[in-house]
């Protein structure tokens, strides 16, 4: 027992090393500028000398001032600098109270009008979410930011390499982080916490639903002009008809599934919804036009089957 104990703590010693090691090769591929910052927002303390006291101090950082260095060498901004976006003054410390006060950049500050960008439309998606629900509720004090993690964010749906589920993953996780974390959900409101499971105990399977498509699917109108639809609907708008996704003419096809219906329009051969199949099977949704005929070829051939019984019976009585 004593020596599995032993064990144990060596293996957890040089986890953490490990860790530790990945952490600072990662902080040493950021730029000059960059390390710098993260010398204390890459790290759970940060050191300081305290002019008043004139003594070194170390102290406990903000979690939610801590940037993933790893993750973020790994988003679309990996290669900005944090000045890019972040005041310079930011390079001293202690930071000037003033500065927190300053509203941060926007995605179109640098993106709008961009011709580089024209294809993500931007302006577009602008436009939805200045008429969604949550910016209608609060207002300036929710932008982009307050869904997409700025300092990680790596297109997924965008991804032709991304399969359904990592999509489906990835963009439920936008939702749940503020959704389903009171700390970040007490920001907008002063609900006392998230009641996820509650406001949709109408849904059967539950779990099923919440693994396997988006909450976007239910929440947002379909639209044809962008990619990931960004208006999100009050909730008495919201998706409640089971036929609306498990059926030939299910939404899915224009939202969760657009990235391949492109490339499978046509339902004159073969499965209706034939790019459900790659990853999923969708009740309803998911037909044969083969199989359907002969269905009904069968309905057709039992109700004539019934209906010279019937005959016989009739004729045979007289």
């Amino acid at each position: 027992m004593r020596n599995k104990l032993v064990y144990i703590l060596v293996f957890l010693f040089f986890q953490v090393i490990s860790f530790k090691l990945i952490a600072q090769e990662d902080q040493a591929n950021l730029s000059k500028s960059n390390r710098h910052c993260a010398n204390c927002h890459g790290n759970k303390y940060y050191s300081f000398f305290n002019s008043v006291t004139e003594q070194d101090q170390r102290k406990r950082m903000n979690p939610f001032f801590i940037i993933d260095t790893v993750a973020y060498k790994q988003g679309v901004h990996r290669e900005f600098s944090c000045e890019d976006c972040h005041a310079s003054e930011y390079n001293t410390y202690p930071h000037a109270p003033e500065l927190k006060l300053e509203p941060k950049f926007s995605c179109l500050d640098c993106h709008g009008g961009d011709e580089t960008y024209a294809h993500y439309q931007f302006e577009d998606i602008e436009i939805e979410v200045d008429n969604s629900v949550h910016k209608n509720a609060f207002g300036f004090q929710f932008g982009c930011a307050q869904c997409h993690d700025l300092h990680s964010y790596k297109p997924v749906a965008r991804n032709k390499k991304s399969l359904i589920k990592e999509i489906v993953s990835a963009d439920n996780q936008m939702c749940l982080s503020c959704h389903n974390n009171l700390s970040k959900y007490q920001i907008l409101t002063d609900h006392t916490k998230p009641e996820l499971l509650s406001t949709h105990d109408w849904l059967p399977n539950q779990e099923l639903h919440f693994m396997h498509v988006r909450c976007i699917e239910c929440h947002t109108p379909v639209t044809d002009t962008i990619m990931v639809s960004h208006k999100i609907l009050p909730k008495e708008k919201a998706v409640h008809l089971c036929s609306d996704c498990h059926s030939t003419n299910s939404i899915l096809r224009g939202k969760l599934y657009k990235y391949t219906a492109k490339q499978l329009r046509s339902t004159e051969k073969g499965f209706y919804n034939s790019m459900f199949l790659n990853e999923a099977y969708v009740i309803g949704a998911n037909r044969n036009i083969y199989l359907n005929i002969i269905s009904l070829i069968m309905l057709g051939g039992a109700f004539i089957g019934i209906a010279i019984h019937i005959a016989l019976r009739i004729i045979k009585k007289k």
